[in-house]
């Protein structure tokens, strides 16, 4: 396979497991050298770490939380320390909880909770790494969004409105950095189980899905991977679905 990222640093949040974890062995595939960020799972940062090594690539597992701005910023520059290089790939996947909540028992600290994960980290990230990328004349964001846009998903208000507001963000900052060399994608998921939905049903959900079947992590990465790298220069400001055709949009 052709390492399509090689010699570049790649920071993906919220790495040490599910969607993360299979996207940071993946841009290790392509030859990125990978932090992954991980909030509260050390022994699932590492394992990802050990599994990227053995395989001839290079990480490193850095601890913060990318909701708070001071981590955020620290992050970012021990990155950079660490591999000597500036950041170049930034995914933005770390989430929190997702509680079904009605109109009735949501607080605005519900919405500012899912914003905290959706736009504030993702904001306190590229800002951090702005000055970096604009000395190595080129950058990629890749925002992990959702299917849940698209659909209206209910009782999840909450998390919806924040991944909309996420699509907003990749336009805008799409149309501002792409002078820089920078460029802003976001990969919109459907249903992809990962270790928290072990057990899970998955049969009324594929039964809607053209494909016949739930995607895979791994399908996802590949679709991070690509927006990641130079075979998608000409590509910014958009909003790749990943759901086996259940949306067009």
């Amino acid at each position: 396979m052709e390492r399509r990222l090689e010699g570049q640093v790649a920071l993906v949040t919220g790495a040490s497991r599910g969607l993360g974890r299979a996207i940071a062995l993946r841009l290790a595939v392509d030859g990125a050298r990978v932090a992954v960020n991980y909030a509260r799972s050390a022994s699932g940062a590492d394992e990802v770490v050990s599994l990227i090594r053995d395989r001839g690539g290079d990480a490193v597992a850095v601890q913060a939380d990318v909701t708070d701005e001071k981590q955020a910023g620290r992050l970012v520059e021990v990155v950079s320390a660490h591999f000597g290089v500036d950041v170049g790939v930034i995914v933005n996947n770390a989430t929190g909880p997702q509680p079904e909540l009605t109109v009735e028992r949501s607080s605005w600290r519900d919405y500012q909770d899912q914003l905290d994960f959706f736009v504030k980290a993702p904001f306190l990230l590229l800002q951090a790494a702005l000055p970096g990328m604009r000395r190595l004349g080129r950058g990629a964001v890749v925002n992990i969004g959702s299917e849940v846009v698209h659909r209206g998903a209910a009782p999840f208000a909450t998390y919806v409105a924040a991944k909309a507001a996420m699509i907003g963000l990749t336009r805008s900052w799409a149309a501002e950095l792409g002078g820089d060399g920078i460029r802003v994608n976001l990969v919109a998921p459907g249903w992809i189980p990962v270790e928290r939905h072990d057990g899970a049903d998955t049969s009324r959900y594929a039964a809607e899905v053209p494909l016949g079947r739930v995607g895979t992590p791994e399908e996802l990465a590949d679709a991070v991977a690509f927006l990641a790298s130079n075979e998608a220069s000409f590509i910014t400001g958009q909003c790749l679905t990943v759901n086996g055709g259940l949306t067009f949009e």
